[in-house]
């Protein structure tokens, strides 16, 4: 089986639930994943909107996933407590998940969920990195690469 990204919320190519907008809820949906590296000894979690005026506009990472996790339930906001998940700060320059939001007029957004499985346990990042700094800290360390693309149109 190849490694694969879900979400119980919405399937691949899907629209993506009010709920999980930035002008919704905006919590984070939930994600699934199977069939990992057995050599993962983390995980990276990156959502970008490479349809933005501006060029790819990057809504979350999450970082230093422990291997042995195969899902983040919704709402995802910090590690179980044996665990200290990284968030990196997103373009609007919060350190969490923010959904989508694109401009009214602008057409269908395509928002790319992309999980890493890495070969490094930690990054070993500030708490404060950026999400372009975190995907070239761990760019060297990907051993497999899943997706799940979810759509959104402002209305």
């Amino acid at each position: 089986m190849a490694f694969a990204l879900e979400s119980p919320a919405f399937s691949d190519g899907d629209r993506i639930p009010r709920k999980f907008i930035r002008d919704g809820e905006n919590v984070s949906p939930p994600l699934v994943w199977k069939d990992a590296p057995e050599d993962t000894r983390s995980f990276m979690l990156v959502v970008e909107d490479p349809d933005a005026p501006s060029g790819t506009f990057r809504h979350w990472a999450v970082y230093d996933i422990n291997p042995d996790r195969d899902r983040l339930p919704e709402g995802t906001t910090a590690g179980a407590k044996t665990e200290s998940l990284g968030h990196g700060v997103n373009d609007f320059g919060n350190p969490h998940y923010d959904g989508p939001q694109p401009p009214k007029g602008h057409g269908v957004h395509h928002y790319h969920f992309r999980l890493a499985a890495l070969d490094a346990e930690t990054l070993h990042l500030d708490e404060k990195a950026d999400i372009d700094t975190i995907l070239k800290k761990a760019e060297p360390h990907i051993i497999a690469e899943t997706e799940l693309v979810g759509t959104y149109e402002a209305s």
